[in-house]
């Protein structure tokens, strides 16, 4: 007997799924209003479409019906009396400057994981993946983009204070690596702040390698190098004291080799520090986390694509503390502290070998 449809029911879920498609519509918007420097006009003060568009220097009837999209989604309101649109203070810090609270930058990510979509379709009728080559150099800058502000905000007085010892041992002076360094921001940041300290981040990626010495020079700093590097051939000498791996291990296309190269060039009182994405390794929890939808989406067009397109395990963005645990304990590491990260999306994971 078929199943009787209640239709208030499939009435409410379409409104849900055209939220989503509206959705996708204003993160493209927020894109272009972030790259053309819309936030920070608005940010300035109310305004007509035609202020707000000599503000930023663009043309008014595309200001003007960028402003209906954004406006009608809630990101903007308007006085009907004037005619002049406000971007509240409450979103223009969410929006604009340079605090780990403006994820405008995030919004880059869904018009370049749209790009390829025809290749992921594709590896999931024949298999395999679409190689990482194919997100750069623009993912190297999203990267950048999305985790500078991050570090700036929170590296040194967020994530580093809350592992126990971590800051007073690079106070003292210790040797340390960052594996999947990206463009070195992290590395240089910690090495201004630890002179005492000597610092190497290794990355696959030459282009994010050059923009990391190139900031180091910039910094004036003498205890910081980068080496372009397949962290599965990290070094096992000489020892190193700190070992970090800031959201990277889950790209891996051999997490457990990377996992053990990394206990096995640790000193025997080395600290293993990895930041990750929180999950739970469990769909059935995750429908808790609201960041999950996200980080699923972006693990399927690029996190678990890259790694499988190098025959790799395809582990995934949302592989999550069970996993985690597991694979650490692996690879080496007997004992695993698990701390809540400054930011809710992360979580801190503290291994001693």
């Amino acid at each position: 007997m078929p199943h009787e449809i209640d239709i208030k029911r499939a009435q409410a879920f379409a409104r849900q799924v055209f939220g989503f498609y509206t959705g996708g519509i204003v993160s493209l918007l927020i894109h272009i209003g972030y790259k053309h420097g819309l936030f920070d006009a608005a940010a300035k003060g109310p305004a007509t479409s035609a202020e707000l568009a000599a503000r930023a220097g663009l043309n008014e009837r595309y200001v003007r019906e960028w402003l209906g999209s954004l406006t009608t989604a809630g990101i903007f309101t308007h006085d009907a009396a004037t005619g002049a649109f406000a971007l509240p203070p409450e979103h223009a810090i969410c929006l604009t400057g340079d605090n780990r609270l403006n994820v405008a930058p995030v919004s880059g990510f869904i018009p370049h994981l749209g790009k390829v979509v025809p290749q992921v379709m594709e590896a999931m009728r024949d298999g395999g993946g679409v190689p990482y080559s194919e997100f750069r150099p623009e993912f190297t800058e999203l990267m950048d983009d999305a985790w500078r502000r991050i570090y700036d905000d929170a590296l040194l007085g967020g994530f580093l204070p809350r592992v126990a010892g971590l800051t007073a041992r690079l106070e003292a002076g210790a040797r340390v690596a960052d594996i999947g360094c990206g463009t070195g921001h992290a590395v240089n940041l910690m090495a201004r702040a630890y002179p005492r300290s000597t610092f190497v981040g290794y990355e696959i990626a030459e282009d994010a390698i050059a923009r990391a010495r190139a900031e180091a020079d910039a910094m004036g700093l003498a205890n910081a190098r980068f080496e372009v590097l397949d962290v599965t051939r990290l070094p096992a000498e000489p020892k190193l004291d700190v070992i970090f791996a800031f959201d990277t291990i889950h790209d891996q296309a051999h997490p457990a080799a990377v996992l053990k190269r990394a206990h096995d060039a640790l000193a025997p009182d080395g600290l293993f520090v990895m930041v990750d994405v929180k999950g739970t390794s469990d769909v059935r929890e995750d429908v808790k986390n609201p960041f999950a939808p996200f980080y699923y989406g972006v693990s399927l067009m690029h996190c678990m694509t890259v790694s499988l397109a190098e025959g790799g395990a395809g582990l995934g963005t949302m592989w999550g503390e069970k996993v985690a645990r597991r694979m650490l304990a692996e690879a080496g590491f007997p004992g695993v502290e698990v701390i809540d990260a400054p930011r809710p999306q992360n979580v801190i994971y503290s291994a001693r070998p």
